[in-house]
């Protein structure tokens, strides 16, 4: 069946329009236009995805988040006018898989809508390979090539890349990347250090560093790795 998307934004242009071209992309499309009604929505018809809006009057989205992450898994991806960064931390770590700014493309919501589904119900990959175009990253062998060609990582780097391609499609902020690759959240204060290691990987992945299609940025929260949604 088709996959059933539940929109939740007080705006209804912006509702009508994730509507319109998410039913173009081939989904089923239920709305709601505020937390309490939308998650009543989300127990009632039980979606494959929820696109959720951070500023909702009366329960806001943070609300509605932590409530459906309390009873289900299902992919949340935010929408969020706000410009502060902490809120859409605080989305990502209560639970949400991605976050569009608004104002945004259309187009870029139902490739982020495709994305999330494909990548939270495992896709093609293996477990113990990870393949993106030319790069190949190699789990089990602690190795990455490209065209066949191994590349020389640091620790870090390899780190970074693997935590990366095992979330493809999911915006990592550099807390979540700095927690992994050092096994501790203290060490936030110094989160720019990530910056300079994605710097160095993309010189060594990228065919173009100066326009990355692999590791891309995510301006005020952090990185993605491109899974071709």
């Amino acid at each position: 069946m088709t996959d059933l998307i539940l929109v939740v934004d007080d705006e209804p242009k912006i509702t009508k329009l994730a509507r319109d071209y998410l039913e173009r992309g081939g989904y089923r499309v239920v709305s709601a236009g505020d937390g309490k009604t939308g998650l009543a929505a989300f127990r009632h018809d039980q979606p494959d995805l929820v696109v959720l809006d951070l500023n909702l009057p009366g329960m806001d989205g943070l609300d509605v988040c932590r409530a459906i992450r309390r009873e289900s898994d299902v992919p949340i991806i935010m929408l969020t006018a706000r410009v502060e960064e902490v809120d859409r931390l605080i989305g990502l770590e209560l639970g949400a898989d991605d976050y569009i700014t608004k104002p945004f493309s259309p187009r870029e919501l139902v490739a982020r809508v495709r994305a999330v589904l494909r990548r939270v119900r495992g896709g093609v990959q293996s477990p113990n390979l990870i393949q993106a175009g030319e790069l190949e990253i190699d789990l089990k062998g602690h190795r990455a090539l490209r065209d066949g060609e191994p590349i020389h990582l640091t620790r870090i780097e390899f780190e970074l890349l693997t935590t990366l391609a095992q979330h493809a499609g999911q915006t990592l902020s550099r807390e979540q990347l700095l927690e992994r690759i050092h096994g501790d959240a203290g060490v936030a204060g110094y989160d720019r250090s990530i910056d300079a290691h994605i710097r160095n990987l993309r010189r060594k992945i990228e065919t173009d560093p100066t326009d990355p299609r692999i590791i891309q940025t995510v301006y005020g929260v952090g990185y993605r790795f491109s899974d071709g949604g």
